[in-house]
């Protein structure tokens, strides 16, 4: 068993709000100097940078994990997390079907970049990402679970697209294998003013959209980097853990 420290939301120049700094190898080197093994991109609604970034950390030891911020009807934030890019590009596949057919407002979100894995610009992406697809809660879950992917509710604390101040409960036949927290809040203090949160496990993450956000306080006891893996450790398989160790609260 092996202890891999992660941060599961990061984000790229494809999402509108996040800094013309996260490019493939940025975002690789930031990682490995914070001595973080495991990483997810996870971009607004989109994907295409994903492979960029895994080339980019190609031979280096660091994992990137496949993966998107889905944003729901009921403006909540979901992160879908997957074993391979197939599932991946399945999954975007359906997304574009459930995004409405709205120009990014580039002055007024953000830019949208498509780049290589050196950074290097592809194409500016002239969707709208920033914004809510048709799909419901329950219909990501499916979708994804039935991808063999993973759904966890994103910085589940914050007052925007967080899932307890947007709804005000956390439904049980939701089945969210864990819940992630922002910096801004310990799982204590989650425990005690959301009550629902203590029979899931935590995570928590950076939602970096600039090199100096990542965090790097989740922690998996597990014998190799992969989806399956952490699977296991949130339902403590076979002595696999999840913890934060370290919060930080700005």
């Amino acid at each position: 068993m092996k202890t891999f420290r992660a941060d599961l939301h990061v984000h790229t120049v494809l999402s509108p709000c996040a800094e013309v700094e996260m490019i493939p190898p940025l975002i690789v080197e930031r990682a490995l100097d914070l001595d973080i093994d495991l990483i997810a991109i996870t971009d607004h609604n989109a994907s295409a940078n994903v492979p960029a970034v895994q080339k980019a950390a190609d031979g280096t030891g660091l994992t990137v994990l496949s993966g998107m911020e889905v944003q729901t009807h009921e403006d909540v934030h979901l992160l879908c997390l997957f074993a391979s890019l197939s599932d991946l590009e399945t999954w975007q596949h359906e997304v574009d079907l459930a995004l409405p057919d709205k120009s990014n407002q580039a002055e007024s979100f953000g830019e949208q970049f498509v780049v290589d894995e050196l950074g290097e610009y592809i194409r500016t992406e002239p969707r709208l990402l920033l914004t809510a697809t048709d799909f419901s809660i329950e219909e990501v879950l499916q979708r994804v679970n039935g991808l063999g992917g993973l759904v966890i509710p994103a910085h589940v604390n914050r007052s925007t697209y967080g899932l307890f101040p947007t709804l005000g409960f956390l439904a049980d036949w939701w089945n969210f294998p864990a819940l992630e927290i922002s910096r801004h809040i310990t799982p204590e203090a989650l425990n005690e003013k959301f009550p629902s949160s203590k029979n899931h496990p935590l995570i928590q993450s950076g939602d970096v959209h600039r090199l100096d956000e990542f965090l790097g306080t989740t922690f998996f006891d597990i014998e190799a980097p992969t989806l399956a893996e952490i699977r296991k450790a949130f339902f403590g398989e076979n002595q696999r853990k999840v913890h934060i160790q370290v919060n930080k609260i700005d």
